[in-house]
């Protein structure tokens, strides 16, 4: 018997070494891959997330799911004070939570920059705590900087469209990114499932709408609305 169990304990402590291993060689990559370009925050797979607010997730979500180079736009929540927030929650306003995003995006493909630049052009920047009909704090705008390089982005672009609005200026409010939420499911492709639903028709496909007009240059083959 005591065969088999030391065999067993040398196995086990082989797969453990392997897999520390393969998550150290995995880590490694990762870091190197930061290195060569710092503003993205990078996954393993080579792909890089990045958060938003700007008013009703389901907007926010078609637009950006229209632009090269993003593979998915979640719903979710954050920029609050509250754990698991959820929509009811969040939409009281006492959790601090905005209605946000969570781009997955090919950093080869879209940068950080134009994904900010796409933020800025599908909105009312300088509408205070709220986007065309909804208002309140759960609808205000946020942008989201995961590292130094990402808010001097942000920052910069700030300057720029305060300049051409004066005396307005731009609304967003600027964060260090902490946490995101995920929606429930059913507010995930809400546009995409629910496209004769009233709100959509009325508010969510004409943003869209006007945000491609504008950046033509960027979209998916095939995402015109």
């Amino acid at each position: 018997m005591k065969k088999p169990f030391s065999l067993i304990v040398t196995l086990t402590a082989l797969l453990i070494s392997t897999g520390c291993s393969q998550q150290k060689t995995d880590r490694a990559a990762q870091i190197k891959a930061q290195k060569s370009d710092p503003v993205q925050t990078l996954l393993k797979d080579g792909k890089a997330r990045a958060y938003f607010a700007s008013g009703c997730f389901w907007c926010v979500e078609a637009v950006y799911e229209s632009v090269k180079g993003v593979e998915e736009s979640i719903s979710g929540y954050a920029g609050g004070h509250t754990k698991n927030p959820t929509y009811e929650s969040s939409n009281t306003g006492r959790t601090g939570h905005a209605e946000a995003v969570e781009i997955i995006y090919d950093p080869k493909v879209v940068s950080f920059a134009t994904l900010v630049d796409v933020y800025f052009g599908s909105q009312n920047v300088t509408q205070v705590y709220g986007q065309g009909p909804d208002n309140g704090s759960q609808y205000r705008s946020i942008i989201f900087y995961q590292n130094e390089e990402q808010k001097k982005i942000i920052d910069e672009k700030i300057a720029a469209l305060n300049k051409e609005l004066a005396p307005k200026e731009v609304a967003a409010e600027v964060y260090p990114f902490e946490k995101f939420w995920i929606g429930e499911d059913y507010h995930q492709n809400y546009e995409k499932l629910n496209p004769t639903n009233g709100y959509i028709q009325g508010v969510s496909i004409p943003r869209l709408k006007n945000f491609q007009a504008k950046f033509p240059d960027i979209l998916k083959k095939g995402a015109k609305h």
